[in-house]
């Protein structure tokens, strides 16, 4: 059972990025869950702020990933949502991806089917009356110990 934590507003999700992002230790993957509207692109936004990126972070819907350099670190933000096919990720070279020390923050992961490697990290976004509610589900030892890390210096 994931560890359940609610977010009041869009502040609070971006502050529980910004602690992820300062907790994590690369390589990571991070796969985000959850329906439209539910808060995976502004967590996302979280972490790469997190991480010191002061520049916009929109979703990728259209260009399937975006790019980021932060300080010495390397961000793969996708989002899957108008993925067709899993068999599409070939054509950008997916593996590459995969294969660099970084932070991957996947949106729409049940759409990359076999084509994407297991998580690291699991975060469920759900809507819940007019807040979210963030799940953490470690998926690695590497996920284990980052949620243990986040939840001791969770804010009460």
């Amino acid at each position: 059972m994931p560890a359940q934590i609610d977010l009041p507003d869009e502040d609070a999700t971006l502050a529980w990025g910004g602690n992820l992002a300062v907790q994590a230790e690369l390589p990571l993957q991070v796969h985000l869950v959850g329906e439209l509207g539910a808060g995976k692109t502004t967590l996302s936004r979280g972490i790469l702020r997190g991480l010191g990126h002061d520049g916009s972070v929109k979703s990728p819907t259209y260009t399937l990933v975006e790019p980021y350099t932060v300080g010495n670190h390397r961000v793969f933000h996708f989002d899957l949502y108008r993925l067709g096919d899993p068999g599409e990720l070939a054509y950008i070279g997916i593996e590459d991806y995969f294969a660099e020390p970084a932070l991957v923050l996947v949106e729409w992961a049940e759409r990359g089917g076999d084509w994407l490697p297991a998580p690291d990290l699991r975060c469920h976004l759900a809507v819940v009356g007019n807040q979210r509610r963030l799940g953490l589900e470690p998926v690695s030892a590497r996920g284990t110990d980052l949620v243990q890390r986040l939840l001791a210096g969770a804010p009460n």
